[in-house]
């Protein structure tokens, strides 16, 4: 059987986009919260623990998510950020999940957050990186990004008790959390990080340019006022100092999930991380050929969604799901 790669053009992903804003108009009119416009800047990593926050539906693909998050903006994905949730004997450490550029909580998470909280973890997710109010994040400087992942994660382990957490990121959402790691005493605070299609050694302009047209608003902020995008392009300074001597700390295990579709990250083996003993590199393809999912798309992946789970709890590992 011939699997035809997709074509992910740019207008292709924006009138995706523009659809699931349509749909995601009709959901804001029946949502079981509103979220009100207005700064967006990392408040959930500011806000005191029992201050509640709104919460969106949970959704099953991207561009209805990205839709809702554009008309609400503060949103946290289902399942998300329960102040209250205690770790489990079973799932002893917190789920804290990063997403990518110019997404936001929500966009990345609405389908991950509530099939890890039914699988009976505290999972908790932060939007970092922005600048003003509106849903486009993860655009600053990614080592500022990483305080305030730091600053986050040690919000979550006081709330639940739990000296150590697991991180799962996409895209930026992969790679900044390794900064954290080595540079700002988040190896002995993680215990674990998945990341799906992360930017690791980089990307190219024509890729980021791509990943920007996704977004509505995203050409202006990659033109701008987006020191992550050029951060991010492969042979930037900080990719350089970043991957310089050990990719890895010893004391984190590593999962990289990545996709043979991938149009942002290419060739999407700049994903994977050098080979270590606490490395392990995957491709969605690998388990499911009749997978197309692309690089916006791997959250919402029922393959790419067991693989995380297995590495999450690899003593209850499944065979990943293969559905076209």
């Amino acid at each position: 059987m011939r699997i035809r790669t997709p074509r992910r053009t740019a207008p292709r992903l924006l009138a995706a986009v523009l659809s699931g804003l349509a749909t995601a108009a009709c959901l804001g009119l029946v949502g079981t919260t509103t979220a009100a416009a207005g700064p967006a800047v990392d408040a959930s990593a500011t806000a005191p623990a029992e201050e509640a926050e709104p919460v969106g539906p949970p959704q099953d693909g991207f561009p209805a998510a990205l839709g809702y998050s554009l008309l609400h903006p503060t949103t946290a994905p289902s399942g998300a950020n329960d102040w209250a949730c205690r770790p489990t004997a079973a799932h002893p450490r917190p789920v804290v999940l990063v997403h990518g550029t110019f997404e936001n909580r929500y966009a990345n998470w609405a389908g991950l957050s509530p099939e890890l909280k039914a699988q009976g973890y505290c999972v908790f997710a932060l939007d970092y990186g922005g600048s003003g109010s509106g849903p486009l994040m993860a655009t600053g400087d990614i080592p500022t990004s990483a305080g305030q992942l730091a600053a986050f994660v040690d919000r979550v382990r006081t709330a639940t008790g739990a000296d150590r957490v697991d991180l799962v990121g996409h895209s930026q959402g992969g790679l900044m959390p390794r900064y954290y790691l080595r540079h700002l005493g988040g190896a002995a605070k993680t215990a674990h990080l998945v990341a799906l299609s992360p930017t690791n050694h980089g990307t190219s302009l024509w890729g980021l340019g791509l990943l920007a047209r996704a977004f509505p608003g995203g050409d202006a902020l990659l033109g701008s006022s987006c020191p992550a995008c050029a951060q991010q392009v492969t042979g930037s300074d900080f990719v350089t100092a970043l991957n310089e001597g050990d990719e890895t700390v010893p004391e984190v295990s590593y999962t990289v999930i990545a996709t043979r579709y991938d149009e942002v990250v290419t060739p999407y083996t700049s994903s994977f991380l050098r080979p270590a003993p606490n490395v392990v590199n995957q491709v969605v393809q690998d388990h499911c050929p009749l997978s197309l999912t692309e690089h916006t798309g791997i959250g919402y992946d029922p393959t790419a969604t067991r693989l995380v789970l297995n590495a999450l709890d690899p003593a209850h590992a499944r065979r990943p799901d293969c559905l076209p």
